[in-house]
């Protein structure tokens, strides 16, 4: 009798284990940040997905966003400053944005950073494949190719139906498997399958935009697609305009003798505008440069 109940107990386990298991896909996104130069840059993207949903974001931001959950519950649990120093061991990324898409996908939504703030808006791309005969295989996937026009650009898609998901990175979505790899035309953009493994759950919220949310100093809200590339372009215009409303509320007896903000903001400033002149080359032509 206690052997069969052990039996049973490792099936029951072994059962909701496979039900709240998720599959992570890894891409390698190859990209030219600067649509004046042939550089190209890489970076690997982690598309998540389980029976109701998918989230798509930089591999690197997951990594980063879990130091920063633990630098500042070491902070908070020891009245210590946070040792921001740690930061300097992962790799920066360039992709702060995240993509939500439900099952059915009837739309997705897009969420990013612009400065410390963060905003999201609802969309439906109404991405409309047309499904060719040409077959290739890429890796070990048989795929199969599609085509379609999105975001002002010409994008050229490979599925595979040996993996059941109508999902792909991005905001790519709606053939009848796996996106395995998809780049546009001129080859600005290209994401290909590196990989999988299994994880626990998908994470929907990273914890710095909590943390942030709760200081309720910094925005974190939904607004219009149209509303989020108005602010974007405002803010390249004025990188440092919520930190300078910020600072005019610090007391100056506050601010360490010899420590000029005025000139740490110039630079600052200066550095922000170089940085985005430098990446100038959105996924979506019309959109903001991420």
């Amino acid at each position: 009798m206690k052997k069969s109940f052990q039996i049973l107990f490792i099936i029951l386990c072994s059962i909701i284990n496979a039900q709240n298991t998720a599959n992570r896909f890894f891409y390698e996104l190859t990209y030219k940040p600067n649509k004046d130069s042939a550089k190209l840059e890489k970076e690997i993207m982690a598309l998540d997905i389980d029976k109701s949903k998918s989230v798509y974001q930089s591999y690197e931001l997951i990594g980063l966003d879990s130091l920063a959950n633990v630098i500042i519950t070491e902070s908070l649990k020891t009245g210590k400053a946070a040792d921001t120093k740690r930061f300097g061991s992962k790799k920066e990324t360039k992709f702060l944005h995240q993509v939500f898409k439900n099952y059915p996908v009837q739309e997705v939504v897009y969420k990013d950073q612009i400065f410390l703030d963060y905003y999201s808006y609802r969309e439906n791309p109404n991405i409309v494949w047309k499904i060719s005969n040409e077959k290739q295989k890429i890796g070990t996937y048989n795929t199969q190719k599609a085509t379609t026009d999105y975001g002002g650009r010409k994008w050229i898609a490979w599925f595979t139906i040996e993996i059941p998901f109508q999902d792909g990175p991005y905001k790519f979505y709606g053939l009848p498997g796996l996106i395995v790899k998809v780049e546009d035309e001129a080859k600005n953009y290209s994401w290909e399958l590196k990989g999988n493994r299994k994880i626990d759950h998908i994470k929907d919220t990273l914890y710095t935009e909590g943390f942030i949310k709760q200081s309720g100093i910094f925005t974190s809200k939904e607004i219009s697609k149209e509303k989020f590339i108005e602010k974007y372009e405002q803010y390249k215009k004025d990188p440092l305009a919520s930190m300078r409303q910020l600072i005019s509320q610090v007391p100056t007896d506050k601010v360490p003798e010899g420590f000029s903000i005025s000139q740490e903001m110039r630079e600052g400033e200066k550095k922000m505008k170089e940085e985005l002149s430098r990446n100038n080359n959105s996924i979506e032509l019309h959109a903001k440069n991420k």
